[in-house]
């Protein structure tokens, strides 16, 4: 009777460890915080509040005709006949070089001033030739009229004719020479003479170097200064090979300088036929417009229209970017509902749902007229409900909640 008594003591007692076992476990795991959960990648979630606050708007992908372009880049250039470098027949020492870099100069403007004790000798020479050929003139007329009377030989009248002419090749050998150095054979007079020869701009432009300065002995022919004449500026863009079948003479191109917002415009007027190392090809365009701000060398970007194209396009709201990347957000089908957690003793009170949207990495292409076009993933469902109004709100959210993360 005893053992019997004990035997359900000890029954008793496991039991009710057992129930307490039990008890704790469920204790701890109602216990245990809900851990958060994660947002998927490439997911992000609104509310019914937030969905009406941000006013999304849903569009979808479009078909839309807009401007196919070409986008390059380049510089402005001078073609070589508007680069022109100054110089002087004449070696000399510079007395006067009124000149500095980016100065513009007039064409017949005075850029530099040379001095040479060799002018003189050139204007001597030539009042000496000029008094003589005077004379000689003079001696083959009087042989002419005697061989008229046949009083001189023939022979006579032959040397003073070459004695003659031979003079006036070198007077209009001197005048010449006088001109070169631009001095004015007709001012020329025996109390008229100069050491000092002006040198004048032959076209008008811009000074781009003075390699001269004062006192400094030049050489024939060696560069004094160099004036770009911006008349014909020109734009010079370096094409892709894979571009070039797209180009014509006569299309339209926009260009911006460096650092600028101002758009100019240009056409094209020849195309290279010889592939750079770069694998990119020259092409030359018109400016449609004279514009002295330009000057050689100018770096610039610049749009090549080439006409319409039809292509897949999103309205400009729709696109965001984020770390150089452009993105699209799409509406999902599922609509998520989370429950208020439940109070002791009572059922859990209905939540409020979840609008998820997913992103989407796209490549864009031209902008035209609010549109621009985008290139999809492969096997992106066409009929997807595209988000084009509030894009820029989803992505503050997704990257808000990473920071979290």
């Amino acid at each position: 009777m005893k053992q019997k008594i004990f035997s359900s003591l000890a029954i008793l007692f496991l039991a009710a460890v057992l129930f307490s076992a039990c008890s704790s476990k469920e204790n701890a795991a109602a216990a245990a915080p809900e851990e958060p959960k994660k947002e998927e990648a490439g997911m992000v979630d609104l509310s019914e509040d937030q969905f009406k606050t941000v006013n999304i708007q849903y569009g979808a992908v479009e078909e839309k005709n807009l401007s196919s372009v070409i986008r390059a880049s380049g510089d402005i250039e001078a073609p070589p006949q508007q680069l022109i470098t100054v110089s002087t027949p004449y070696g000399g020492i510079v007395k006067s070089i009124p000149l500095l870099e980016g100065k513009f100069v007039s064409q017949g403007q005075v850029v530099a001033v040379l001095e040479n004790p060799e002018f003189i000798q050139l204007q001597q020479d030539y009042l000496d030739y000029k008094s003589q050929l005077g004379y000689l003139k003079e001696e083959l007329e009087r042989q002419q009229e005697l061989a008229k009377e046949n009083v001189n030989a023939k022979k006579t009248v032959q040397k003073a004719s070459s004695e003659y002419n031979s003079m006036v090749a070198r007077v209009q050998g001197l005048k010449s020479k006088l001109q070169l150095i631009n001095i004015n054979p007709d001012k020329v007079g025996n109390g008229n003479l100069s050491s000092r020869s002006n040198i004048y701009a032959p076209a008008p432009g811009y000074v781009t170097k003075v390699k001269v300065n004062t006192g400094k002995y030049v050489n024939a022919n060696e560069a004094l200064v160099e004036i770009a004449d911006t008349r014909e500026l020109h734009v010079e863009l370096n094409v892709f090979e894979k571009d070039v079948p797209k180009l014509k003479a006569g299309q339209k191109v926009r260009f911006v300088l460096n650092n600028e917002t101002k758009e100019r415009l240009a056409e094209i007027s020849l195309i290279g036929r010889e592939i750079g190392t770069d694998r990119t090809v020259r092409v030359h365009c018109r400016l449609l417009k004279e514009d002295r701000d330009l000057l050689p060398g100018l770096f610039l970007k610049a749009i090549v229209e080439t006409g319409l194209a039809t292509t897949t396009a999103l309205p400009d709201k729709a696109i965001v970017q984020a770390a150089g990347k452009s993105y699209i957000f799409i509406a999902s089908d599922e609509v998520k509902e989370e429950k208020a957690p439940a109070e002791k003793g009572k059922d859990a009170a209905p939540g409020e749902k979840h609008i998820p949207f997913k992103r989407i990495e796209v490549t864009t292409g031209v902008s035209e007229n609010g549109y621009t076009e985008v290139i999809l993933p492969e096997g992106f469902d066409r009929s997807s409900k595209v988000v084009i109004n509030g894009a820029y709100d989803l992505l503050s959210k997704m990257n808000n909640v990473e920071e979290e993360e």
